[in-house]
């Protein structure tokens, strides 16, 4: 990796966002009917790389459901409204219709609610009685309290999700996490994360994850890199998890840790250079959030946005068409915004690839759009 100085006492590494890189057509084309999307994590196969951010603008039972039976997986967040509330219909609302002023405020003032064991198990049922794959995040803090529940709700694949996720996490006032302790444990796949760099996500490899998500700060409610100065560009945080993949691989004498980018993707476009870098399947929030059946009523907003240090806000997004539409098209517009997973069959079959294993290998290039 390239260092450049910043000043004489300071040198930082050079690195690329998704808008700072493209694919590159090789000598090869196919028929997109002959791209395969499919992915495959542990015992489960999903006929789209796609799984939808456990956040409340975007996943609700109802909206995981229909994003199953679409080929998708649909991850609830176990701390949200669904399961503070029994019914969260007025919550919903109200948020949306928040003025920008008072919206964090009243955010954290409706999130005070304790979260329910009882409604976990609920809304865990009410997702595995449709057939699909059951997932459910929980923040680190809050693993330890609710890990019990969720796995005896029956949970498929069991997701632990926060800004940044780190396997040698040290506090003085009480005992943190122990993932590899944790993970060992469970009869369920666990995907960790988020980690931007080399050496954070090679150290969550090892506690036993299945998958590691990729990101920090990069999505569209994230204010992060303003409120701590913290950020990592995803395509080189994608590519540099990448690595640590292939070593872990060789490591481990053969075991394959998925790699999935969380952030920074808010087109098809996006999508494509996030495989092309060497991801396996990527986490959508704000492209998903702007879908028909989607609970944030055009906004959105993760748990940053409510918490006592606020690194996020909530935000408009509007409306671009049902989930189906969203995900498979037709598009109507061309901002990149709908029929990703078309957008994505093209993608490969202009550039001559059949599977996303293989597209990982496409060529591609520093072109930033600002130069």
């Amino acid at each position: 990796m390239s260092e450049i100085e910043i000043g004489r006492g300071k040198r930082g590494n050079r690195s690329w966002a998704f808008d700072d890189v493209a694919v590159v057509p090789s000598r090869r084309t196919r028929d997109p009917k002959d791209v395969s999307t499919t992915w495959n994590i542990d015992a489960y196969s999903f006929e789209l790389p796609v799984l939808a951010a456990p956040m409340d603008s975007v996943v609700s039972p109802e909206t995981a459901i229909a994003i199953g039976k679409l080929g998708g997986l649909g991850v609830l967040d176990l701390e949200g409204l669904w399961t503070r509330y029994e019914d969260p219909t007025k919550q919903l609302e109200q948020i949306a219709k928040l003025s920008a002023s008072e919206a964090t405020a009243k955010m954290q003032e409706i999130y005070a609610e304790p979260i329910k064991p009882e409604l976990i198990k609920e809304r865990l049922s009410q997702i595995r009685k449709s057939g699909v794959t059951v997932a459910g995040a929980l923040s680190p803090q809050n693993t330890q309290n609710f890990a019990k529940t969720v796995i005896a709700a029956g949970v498929d694949i069991f997701v632990i999700r926060g800004t940044t996720v780190s396997a040698e996490h040290v506090a003085k006032t009480k005992t943190p996490l122990n993932l590899k302790e944790f993970i060992y444990e469970l009869d369920v796949p666990v995907i960790v994360g988020g980690a931007a760099t080399y050496t954070a996500a090679l150290h969550l490899m090892r506690t036993g994850a299945a998958g590691v998500l990729v990101g920090f700060g990069g999505g569209a409610a994230s204010t992060t890199r303003k409120v701590l100065g913290i950020h990592a560009p995803m395509a080189t945080a994608v590519a540099d998890v990448a690595g640590a993949r292939r070593d872990y691989l060789d490591e481990s004498g053969g075991r394959y840790v998925h790699v999935i980018a969380d952030g920074g993707l808010g087109t098809s476009g996006d999508i494509v250079k996030a495989i092309a870098c060497g991801a396996d399947a990527v986490m959508l929030g704000s492209v998903l959030a702007r879908a028909d059946e989607a609970p944030g009523h055009g906004w959105h907003w993760g748990p940053e946005s409510y918490n006592q240090l606020p690194r996020g806000e909530r935000v408009q997004v509007g409306n671009a068409g049902s989930l189906a539409q969203i995900l498979q098209g037709p598009s109507l517009a061309a901002d990149g915004r709908t029929n990703l997973i078309g957008a994505l069959r093209k993608a490969m079959a202009t550039t001559g690839y059949s599977d996303l294993k293989e597209f990982q290998k496409v060529d591609t290039i520093v072109s930033p759009y600002d130069v």
